[in-house]
């Protein structure tokens, strides 16, 4: 917490073995954000409008304390009813005061807030909505961290996001939802600077356990850098660059190949090893990620988020980047409700 303060104050401008081949998984058999075994029948469910699953699954993460899983779920199934949301008010009519019915629908409500043109304006309207959400929630961070993500868009001075960031730690101290909104908050692109968000992703990872995915935060912010090109910041060396991937390596390494848990972290690292020309290892975290590609990083220019992870993997293999090749034809499948950014 003093980190993030002392940032808020000041905000001015050993690696893994072979591994398998980018290669290993066929193009056809990649899937865009696959949910997990557990997201996955909540969402069938939703999809003939029957809520009962969300709900259980909702539930049973909030009363085991599984704060990780709870936040990447609620974004999943906000996603699904930004599209289809008869199930959502069929679980808010059957329960209008349950928590997460709630929380869910707080989180669909700033993910559309955010698609607007007058996001600020309409951020500062669910100021309330997101509150209450939030002070209803003794333990849990999720809320806290979808009010870090509200405060962002409606341009919260420092001493507000400060308050809220506190909230949000003091339930959960290395809840990665809520350092990933912190860092975003601290990132040259909203309030903060290349060499701020690097500072604090660095100290949070330094602090967080050996397989924490807080571990990785060096990573996003180097992909928020690279992102900006030419790298000529110095507060930010490319040798810096290379160390968050090296972090991200040892990281990503401890976890089994085409492990869904840490499969937006891995295709981030895949992305700044691509952009590295890091070829070695690029095309062996490209076979650590096997099947899981997430739509981000890769959508995050508007691009085709699969057909960008599959040319890069491509650029990876040595084998020809094909580029024009029509979408959806054989270019692997796009898993249900597959998350938003912002």
């Amino acid at each position: 917490m003093s980190l993030l303060r002392a940032l808020l104050g000041a905000v001015r401008p050993a690696r893994p073995g072979p591994g398998p081949t980018a290669r290993s998984v066929p193009d056809d058999d990649v899937l865009l954000d696959a949910p997990d075994e557990r997201l996955a029948p909540a969402l069938v469910a939703a999809a003939l409008a029957d809520p009962e699953p969300a709900a259980k699954l909702l539930a049973t993460t909030r009363d085991a304390g599984e704060w990780e899983d709870r936040d990447r779920y609620v974004v999943r199934l906000a996603t699904f009813a930004y599209s289809r949301g008869d199930w959502l008010t069929h679980w808010l009519t059957a329960a209008p005061g349950d928590p997460d019915a709630l929380l869910v629908t707080a989180q669909l409500a700033v993910r559309r807030a955010w698609g607007s043109p007058a996001r600020a304006e309409r951020l500062r309207e669910l100021g309330p909505l997101v509150r209450d959400v939030a002070e209803a929630a003794p333990h849990d961070p999720v809320p806290w961290r979808l009010a870090l993500d509200h405060a962002r868009g409606a341009h919260a001075g420092h001493a507000l996001f400060e308050s809220l960031w506190e909230q949000a730690v003091r339930r959960s101290p290395h809840h990665y939802g809520s350092h990933v909104a912190a860092l975003k908050y601290l990132s040259a692109q909203w309030y903060g600077s290349h060499r701020a968000a690097f500072d604090f992703a660095e100290q949070a990872a330094d602090d967080a356990a050996p397989d924490s995915l807080v571990r990785a935060l060096p990573v996003r912010a180097a992909h928020d850098r690279l992102r900006v090109p030419p790298l000529r910041d110095p507060s930010v060396s490319e040798a810096r660059i290379d160390r968050a991937a090296d972090r991200a390596l040892v990281l990503s390494g401890g976890f089994p190949v085409g492990d869904p848990w840490p499969a937006e972290v891995r295709n981030l690292l895949a992305y700044v090893l691509v952009e590295r020309a890091r070829w070695e290892e690029a095309r062996e975290e490209f076979g650590r990620i096997g099947a899981h590609a997430t739509s981000f990083p890769w959508g995050a220019g508007r691009e085709d988020p699969l057909r960008a992870f599959l040319t890069a993997r491509d650029r990876a293999g040595g084998e020809p980047a094909r580029r024009d090749r029509p979408r959806g034809t054989g270019r692997g499948r796009t898993g249900r409700g597959g998350p938003g950014g912002h």
